[in-house]
């Protein structure tokens, strides 16, 4: 842990930070142009958490077919934000947090397994 700390603070937070926001928005720029994906993020500034659905897979599907293809993803439901999730009509949705290691071509591939369903 440790270790950890001590190369995110020689990177430097905001670096972090903002590499990760660039990655997450340009996963949301490549899953909002698939026919059927629908991003779910709400609220005027946009982390680098992407939370989506596709209308043709249900989110537990996804999460399975991502998995076997190396990509790890997590699936909030709908008891974990009831009264949101509720008011959306939603019982799941997928949950992607690029990170500032992840590389550009790991966000393509991401767009690509998800466009492939």
């Amino acid at each position: 842990m440790g270790a950890a700390v001590d190369y995110a603070l020689a990177l430097g937070l905001d670096a972090i930070r903002d590499r990760a926001r660039a990655l997450a928005g340009r996963l949301r720029d490549g899953l909002s142009a698939l026919p059927g994906v629908t991003l779910r993020d709400k609220g005027a500034e946009r982390s680098a958490i992407v939370s989506f659905t596709r209308a043709d897979e249900p989110a537990d599907a996804l999460q399975r077919r991502l998995r076997e293809a190396g990509i790890n993803t997590s699936v909030t439901r709908r008891r974990s934000t009831m009264f949101d999730m509720t008011d959306r009509g939603l019982d799941a949705m997928l949950r992607a947090s690029p990170h500032y290691y992840n590389s550009e071509a790991e966000i393509d591939r991401f767009v690509a397994a998800v466009a492939t369903g």
